[in-house]
């Protein structure tokens, strides 16, 4: 704390206020406010607050007025001889003095024990900030691989997109062909047309065939059954499915004689045919 410009400050550590007033002036050159040496000096024995040196003379406490009168002035040294005047100027001087000197000291401590505990802090401050530095860099790293991660899931999510709207374009193809198919079959159905001639499958709605006709279905023999000589062909892999009877999804009217169509069918087989035979 600064020395007043035009005083003295209390010499009580815990008030350290400024003097103004009256003031309790001890024979240790310590002085204290009027309201902080009325109740110490109040007790006996006297001990001075600053020093705890024993006051037990008449004149080693002192309550002066810090602005006297102009009467008071003119007379409390009137009579003196000059060397006894400036003996007591010396000794107010000196107490003076040695007041500046110990709140230069006291402001020297206080100056070192602050500029103590500010090293300490920011020492600690220091720390915490390479902490919090340290903490941002990861973050900043942790970020930087979390946007490359979303950049692979937008890419990732694109290619998908696009294969799901691929598959949903071919699944609206195939569904519309597929109900063009089964309208043109109920069609055929209700009026009783005609069995198609055999033929590659797929060749009578329209399918492309591209190379199918190289796939011609191969009979293979099952097996033989309980009789002598019983055998039973069926058709490959590649082979029409077996016709249904009336009323099925390529079943023929109810009115179609079948002996006639098995005919046909010996006469010209294709690969459209399913049938069996068993020698009797």
């Amino acid at each position: 704390m600064a020395m007043c410009e035009d005083g003295l400050l209390c010499n009580f550590s815990r008030c350290r206020a400024r003097l103004s007033g009256f003031a309790w002036v001890t024979a240790c050159s310590h002085v204290f406010c009027d309201r902080h040496g009325s109740g110490e000096f109040s007790r006996a024995p006297a001990l001075c607050p600053a020093c705890q040196s024993a006051l037990a003379g008449k004149l080693d406490i002192v309550r002066t007025e810090l602005s006297p009168s102009e009467e008071y002035k003119a007379m409390v040294l009137a009579g003196l001889r000059p060397q006894l005047i400036l003996d007591i100027a010396a000794r107010a001087l000196a107490f003076w003095t040695y007041q500046i000197h110990q709140e230069r000291m006291y402001q020297e401590y206080s100056y070192s024990k602050a500029e103590g505990r500010l090293r300490q802090m920011e020492k600690v401050y220091t720390q915490q900030i390479q902490g919090k530095e340290l903490e941002v860099s990861n973050s900043r790293g942790e970020v930087s691989s979390l946007k490359k991660l979303l950049e692979e899931y937008k890419k990732q999510y694109s290619e998908i997109s696009e294969k799901l709207m691929e598959r949903n374009r071919q699944y609206q193809k195939l569904q519309g062909l597929y109900d063009s198919l089964r309208l043109r079959s109920m069609a055929m159905s209700s009026e009783g047309e005609p069995p198609m001639p055999a033929g590659p499958p797929g060749a009578h709605f329209g399918l492309p065939l591209g190379g199918m006709s190289k796939f011609a279905p191969a009979e293979t023999t099952v097996g033989k059954g309980s009789g002598e000589g019983d055998f039973r062909l069926r058709p490959s892999f590649f082979g029409s499915p077996v016709p249904d009877g009336p009323g099925g999804f390529f079943g023929f009217s109810p009115g179609d004689d079948r002996a006639p169509h098995h005919q046909h069918q010996a006469s010209n087989p294709g690969p459209s045919c399913s049938f069996r035979m068993k020698k009797m």
